[in-house]
């Protein structure tokens, strides 16, 4: 018998009842994990940059680079609007993690990032 020959029946969708517990209350709770990083800044594996660019192309990338960093690591540590990070803050930042104090422009471009990627 072909297939368009056999009548079809909508089917109902099954009613939840009420004595039954939902799935997530028979659930066990998970054990508390431990956090990913202890610190702001956990540096990656470095991969070698592209040959045969001009200069201020790597110059621009490494402070992107660095501009990120400070970005997520002032975020991890609560500061979350442009305004609150100024330049001591940041610099201060950049001591605390690691890095070498930024210049100005460094400064305003984390600034960017934070204000661009919210």
């Amino acid at each position: 018998m072909p297939a368009a020959a056999i009548p079809s029946v909508p089917a109902k969708p099954a009613a939840r009842s009420r004595n039954r517990p939902s799935s997530r209350a028979s659930r066990t709770p998970c054990p508390a994990q431990q956090p990913l990083l202890d610190v702001p800044y956990v540096p990656l594996e470095k991969h070698p940059l592209p040959p045969g660019r001009p200069r201020e192309w790597y110059i621009t990338h490494n402070r992107r680079l660095k501009a990120m960093r400070l970005a997520i690591a002032l975020l991890d540590t609560g500061v979350y609007v442009p305004n609150q990070a100024s330049n001591v803050r940041i610099r201060t930042m950049a001591e605390t993690v690691g890095i070498h104090p930024p210049s100005d422009t460094t400064c305003h471009m984390v600034r960017a990032f934070m204000r661009y990627n919210r």
